[in-house]
């Protein structure tokens, strides 16, 4: 059979002229993707166009560009032997990568051949970061050119590219080219290396939002937003308003415009952190204030203004008072972002500790996919940071809120509405306010009635949970059972427990070394390790209809000793579309 096949494969390269046309004939060859055997129109369509020896590729989207999309276009010189990758940036910036053909990865011929929309192509073979790829390319009078600047047959023009059997790029038409002949760009633009190229594309893509960049959260200077009523509220010329300062200068707030037409987006919260002072693991939260509704009393960022005092209060069965922590028929508690560990003292600390072995990080870094809390991410929102410390020192943050598109054609029709709605938050980010620490469990359940919108569907809580008390029977260091109620039914029982934060030693300089060779950052804990984001756990509610409901959350509180007690940092919030 593979007799026959070089037969034909010989017949073919005789008939050429007559299948195709000449061979000098410029050609505009048409691309589709394939993936899994399915077409996939979202990956838009190869075109490579050709000029005698110069080549130019570009990919067609199947409903045009979205609005600020880098423009690339690719080019080869066949005989130069060098190929150049060239984007428009969003910014009007323009930058170019060079390549020569001899450092690109060699194909290897095989003895297996194919016709290809009336082509007689031979199949070559490489492998590339372990991927298995098989290139069709036509030999001799075939024509020149290729799909992807990467994989070149210096004289053939490649009509099919296979990835690990499931991902194939297929020529679909060629026809004689039309139009301005092909010809290099007279300038390039910035000239730049693959990986330089590569981030520039990438960030051109992205909406990057920075909400803070290099502030101070310690114990000291305090700066509240200004009243509902004064001008300075409403001042958002710019992008993002002052920082303010509350709870002694542990909490930072400030007014940001977020991008208001990215629905189909990925959102990322990036948090990095290091001590400017304070040596001590510490609980840290991102929230976003939510929105005042018609008909609420309060909302957060009054008790910003105003104290805690002001918050709506829960007194639990242990007699304690607790406020703000559950949503009520007039206000709504924060909204969580991201919930985060400092770890001990990483880069004040670097210099004053030295471990054999370890060396030491310059910054934490936290990310979070919060694309399931988009509806409070876009046009303005009040966003925070809270790190519970006091230590004039303290802390130094920068956030940013980056939006990654997952279309890059022009979104096409309307994306479901989503909603979130908050339900209860006791990670008590007024804490050095007066703001009670999450008790609550010792006597009783955090328990809250809340409404489902009309038309919900899908719903789930996103819950984050962490346990504290640092001492040796504390739950920070116990294993506990969070159990999630709705309606009386149980359904949720997890035990939020890390035994992996030995990883994150290099984040912590000043975390206590033991005779037994582990480091105080080391031990597994509730939920947390010291220089780590927490995740948010996803709790599937598929039966949960519109109307009125009661969620109920559980856990065993430890006694206290002493002076020490045992805390739960809980928040939840409700998602699904409508």
């Amino acid at each position: 059979m593979k007799h026959r096949g070089s037969v034909l494969f010989a017949l073919a390269l005789t008939l050429l002229p007559a299948l195709s046309g000449a061979a000098s004939a410029d050609l505009r060859v048409v691309y589709g993707i394939i993936v899994n055997g399915q077409a996939a129109p979202e990956e838009g369509r190869p075109v490579v166009e050709t000029a005698g020896g110069v080549v130019r590729v570009s990919n067609e989207p199947a409903a045009g560009w979205r609005a600020g999309a880098p423009r690339e276009t690719s080019y080869l010189d066949y005989d130069a032997g060098r190929t150049w990758q060239t984007a428009l940036l969003k910014d009007g910036a323009r930058c170019t990568v060079e390549t020569a053909f001899a450092s690109l990865t060699p194909l290897t011929p095989t003895d297996e051949t194919a016709i290809i929309l009336g082509r007689a192509c031979r199949k070559s073979t490489c492998e590339i970061r372990s991927n298995r790829i098989e290139v069709w390319h036509t030999e001799g009078d075939g024509g020149r050119g290729t799909p992807t600047t990467n994989l070149v047959a210096p004289q053939g023009l490649v009509l099919r590219i296979v990835r690990n059997g499931n991902y194939e790029i297929v020529a679909q038409s060629i026809e004689p080219a039309t139009g301005e002949p092909v010809r290099l760009p007279a300038a390039w633009g910035d000239a730049v290396d693959l990986p330089a190229y590569r981030a520039r594309v990438a960030g051109s893509w992205v909406t990057a939002v920075p909400v803070f960049e290099g502030e101070t959260i310690n114990f000291g200077q305090e700066i509240a937003p200004p009243a509902a009523d004064d001008p300075a509220a409403d001042d958002l010329a710019a992008p993002c308003s002052p920082v303010y300062r509350h709870a002694g200068g542990t909490v930072i707030l400030r007014r940001v415009r977020l991008p208001q037409d990215l629905d189909d987006a990925t959102i990322v919260a990036e948090l990095v952190q290091y001590s400017r002072g304070d040596a001590y693991d510490r609980t840290g939260s991102v929230f976003v204030v939510p929105a005042a509704r018609d008909g609420d009393r309060t909302t957060f960022l009054d008790a910003l203004r105003r104290g805690v005092e002001v918050l709506p209060t829960v007194t639990g069965r242990d007699g304690r008072t607790y406020q703000g922590i559950v949503a009520t028929g007039d206000y709504q508690p924060p909204v969580e972002l991201l919930r985060f560990i400092t770890p001990f003292g990483v880069r004040h600390f670097n210099d004053q500790v030295t471990v054999r072995g370890i060396a030491w990080e310059d910054s934490a870094v936290y990310r979070a996919d919060v694309t399931d809390l988009a509806p409070v991410l876009r046009g303005e929102a009040w966003i925070g940071v809270f790190i519970g410390n006091y230590d004039q020192g303290g802390h130094a943050v920068s956030l940013t809120l980056r939006y990654h598109p997952n279309r890059r054609e022009a979104e096409a029709g309307e994306a479901p509405r989503r909603f979130v709605l908050p339900l209860f938050n006791t990670c008590n980010v007024l804490e050095m306010a007066g703001q009670e620490y999450g008790r609550i469990f010792a006597a009783d359940s955090l328990t809250v009635e809340f409404e489902v919108p009309d038309g919900a569907r899908d719903c789930v809580l996103r819950f984050i949970t962490t346990g504290h008390g640092g001492w040796e029977n504390g739950d920070e260091f116990v294993p506990k059972v969070n159990e999630i109620l709705v309606d009386g039914r149980t359904e949720a029982r997890l035990v939020p427990w890390r035994s992996d934060c030995g990883a994150y030693r290099r984040l912590n300089p000043a975390s206590g070394n033991f005779w037994n060779g582990m480091s105080s950052s080391d031990f597994s804990r509730s939920g947390w390790c010291p220089g780590a984001a927490v995740s948010a756990v996803p709790v599937p509610l598929p039966e949960l209809t519109p109307g009125r409901h009661t969620v109920r959350v559980a856990i065993p509180l430890g006694e206290p000793e002493g002076d020490s007690f045992s805390a739960w940092n809980v928040s939840g919030v409700l998602l699904g579309t409508r």
